[in-house]
């Protein structure tokens, strides 16, 4: 669904600032979210306060919806990553939307396979402990949406938090990788060849 469509429908757009919460684990699924500028994380945080990243969404993109089909409550922590703007569609609103848009229907079939795909793959390398295997799985899947002589736009940290490793341990494992030709790094920057 286009964003702009959205907006001509009438819905609302909302301001979150950098670091707000848009909705905790537990919580009542009544609305999926969609992107019109900015960058969100969805994390899962440990008993020691360590986060895990389950994924980030950007522009264009939308969250929320898997709680919101199922009916069940909400899994994980969603945080702006930067001052961002939401469109909030209601749960009824939304299934009206499938409904009325086999592409939109046909889309969202797509993005739920692919984070499927993401988790199956995540739950694969957690299990598996050589870091360096680790780093270059998520960093090749990463690598899928961007186009050839692109950096990598996540931080040390975020490759941290989405794979369990500590951030010395990916620092380690990135110079380790580029030094056996896996990955190239360009002024600390992970390129894709």
């Amino acid at each position: 669904m286009d964003i702009q469509q959205l907006i001509d429908r009438g819905f609302a757009v909302k301001e979150y600032p950098k670091d707000s919460i848009i909705y905790e684990p537990a919580g009542k699924p009544r609305f999926v979210y969609f992107i019109k500028s900015g960058e969100i994380r969805m994390v899962t945080v440990s008993d020691e306060g360590k986060e895990f990243i389950q994924g980030v969404f950007k522009t264009g993109e939308y969250f929320g919806e898997p709680a919101v089909l199922v009916n069940r409550p909400y899994l994980a922590y969603t945080i702006a990553n930067k001052d961002s703007q939401i469109i909030p569609v209601a749960k009824a609103d939304f299934l009206k939307l499938l409904k009325e848009d086999p592409n939109f229907s046909m889309d969202l079939i797509k993005v739920l396979s692919n984070r499927l795909f993401y988790k199956s793959m995540m739950l694969e390398e957690l299990a598996n402990e050589k870091a360096e295997h680790r780093l270059l799985t998520i960093i090749h899947y990463l690598f899928n949406d961007i186009e050839a002589g692109s950096t990598l736009a996540v931080t040390r940290q975020e490759l941290a938090d989405m794979t369990g490793l500590r951030v010395e341990t990916v620092i380690r494992g990135v110079k380790l990788l580029a030094d056996k030709k896996l990955i190239e790094l360009k002024r600390g920057k992970i390129v894709k060849i």
